[in-house]
């Protein structure tokens, strides 16, 4: 990885205020986001990077160079469960390997906005087809994984509650102002853009650095309940979303996506949920440890993500891609 690449993201505002929130914890400061404001600021980055989204995929065309990747971005996050499951069972239980497994197939949608922001600072270009990616990956996993746990544990009554789960997780509020801004911006174009534009450009990177202010608050809290595994959760949310991300790297290797979309493909398959699959598990298996999946999401594989893998992911890239040309 370039150091100047990996230097330039530590150093970014959104990096160092996710890594302020952490100190601020450490610390024990009574530094705090309100709730109802750090809910604002996450509506508006899901409503902005799903209207923007929608409106570059209007512009470039709902073909099938933008259906392949979304399609394939679906099926990858379905099948992670099926690779996760069986190899986290024997050392974290059923209960707890089904949560884990849900929750790195699925995905961060901060995550995939940081990426997204770091795109934009760098002005490589991206489609917003995998803003669309980003909504449909969400809930297949969680729903394999919920099966797979039926066909180990003779405990769960299983299918019946597929049909809920799928519903819940397509109207929860994140996936569902998703989807609609992606919608939205689809139906109205580059016209109807151009009077939000200052909305959705010129306080992004603000609200996104005060987001993650609030994030690293929040995570920092978290870390402190992986103690008592003995360093094994931090190897897995370090190994796991490095494994992910070296396959979803060689999908869009093998798509032909350019640089900036192979970016968000990778960062897609390397993500972890920390929003809506512990909203899922918590009612469908609450026998799983909260303090387990959600630390190692949150506390761990996100800001490894944030910190080291996007550009560690770009740098891979750049260095394979113009020898495909």
């Amino acid at each position: 990885m370039s150091l100047d690449l990996f230097l330039e993201n530590l150093l970014s505002p959104p990096v160092l205020f996710f890594f302020l929130g952490v100190a601020a914890t450490l610390a024990r400061s009574d530094l705090e986001i309100p709730g109802p404001i750090a809910k604002l600021f996450s509506l508006y980055l899901l409503w902005a990077i799903g209207f923007k989204g929608g409106v570059a995929l209007r512009e470039a065309g709902l073909d099938s160079e933008a259906f392949v990747p979304v399609l394939a971005a679906t099926v990858l996050s379905a099948l992670t469960p099926v690779v996760v499951f069986p190899l986290l069972r024997p050392r974290f239980g059923v209960d707890d390997a089904c949560a884990l497994a849900a929750t790195y197939g699925s995905v961060s949608v901060v995550t995939f906005i940081t990426a997204v922001d770091f795109l934009e600072a760098r002005e490589i270009a991206y489609g917003g087809e995998m803003i669309a990616a980003l909504a449909l990956m969400e809930s297949p996993p969680i729903v394999v994984a919920l099966l797979l746990r039926q066909l180990f544990d003779r405990r769960t009554s299983g299918t019946r509650q597929v049909p809920a789960i799928v519903r819940s997780s397509l109207t929860s509020g994140p996936v569902f102002l998703l989807l609609g801004s992606l919608a939205a911006g689809i139906l109205t174009g580059p016209e109807g853009f151009e009077p939000l534009r200052p909305f959705c450009y010129d306080i992004f990177h603000g609200v996104l650095v005060l987001f993650l202010l609030e994030s690293g608050i929040v995570a920092g809290r978290r870390l402190r309940e992986l103690r008592g595994t003995g360093g094994t959760a931090v190897l897995v949310g370090i190994a796991l979303p490095l494994a992910n991300a070296g396959v979803g790297c060689v999908i869009a290797y093998l798509l032909g996506l350019t640089p900036g979309n192979a970016l968000l493909f990778t960062i897609l398959a390397a993500s972890a949920s920390y929003i809506a699959v512990p909203a899922v598990i918590r009612m469908a298996v609450p026998e799983a440890n909260t303090g387990l999946y959600l630390p190692m999401s949150l506390g761990v594989t996100f800001p490894f993500n944030v910190c080291i893998g996007i550009p560690l992911y770009l740098s891979i890239i750049q260095a394979v891609w113009p020898a495909t040309a």
